[in-house]
């Protein structure tokens, strides 16, 4: 019988619920990173043992982790996001112009052939990704340089993008295609 896994971010941790296909008995792992604001816990398509995880704090700021046994132990791994050339600025909450700064990851997303692709939605609106099983990023800096300066004013989260579907495209919620990127 197969197995189920959820895995969970809360304000107060990460956590991962398993059980078998009748979901009638559940086992709780957790609090990883206890008293951390989780906001993104994904597992890869291409290992399942390789889980990502995306925590920040007002104090010790933004933290991207990386487990290779399904949770059971964690690393940190690299979290250098710099944009791409002179970032210049985008439309802010008050609708005047402000310096694109990095501030947080808000989506992990694991490619579906690599378990070290993974790609990152950041705040200030950008998209990275890391294929080294996230010990270093790059940006993709077309998409924020095209219409960038019109993305930010969203204040409720960012749009979440889908890295799926054909290996070389990146998909907006729409639909639409947003880009192309390396392989997926």
């Amino acid at each position: 019988m197969s197995r189920i896994r959820v895995l969970v971010g809360t304000r107060k941790g990460a956590f991962i619920l398993t059980a078998d296909g009748k979901r009638t008995s559940w086992d709780i792992s957790g609090p990883h990173f206890a008293g951390w604001e989780i906001y993104h816990l994904k597992g890869s398509y291409a290992d399942p043992n390789r889980l990502y995880a995306s925590q920040t704090s007002d104090w010790f700021g933004q933290v991207v982790h990386r487990s290779n046994d399904g949770g059971m132990t964690w690393e940190t791994v690299g979290n250098q996001f710099m944009y791409e050339g002179t970032p210049g600025t985008h439309q802010f909450y008050d609708g005047t112009q402000h310096p694109w700064e990095f501030k947080r990851v808000w989506q992990l997303e694991p490619s579906r052939a690599n378990p070290d692709t993974v790609y990152a939605g950041v705040e200030d609106a950008a998209l990275f990704r890391s294929n080294d099983g996230g010990l270093s990023w790059q940006e993709f800096p077309g998409l924020r340089s095209v219409k960038g300066h019109l993305w930010q004013p969203g204040a409720g989260g960012l749009p979440q993008v889908e890295i799926g579907g054909h290996p070389r495209t990146i998909w907006q919620p729409t639909g639409q295609c947003a880009g192309s990127g390396g392989d997926n």
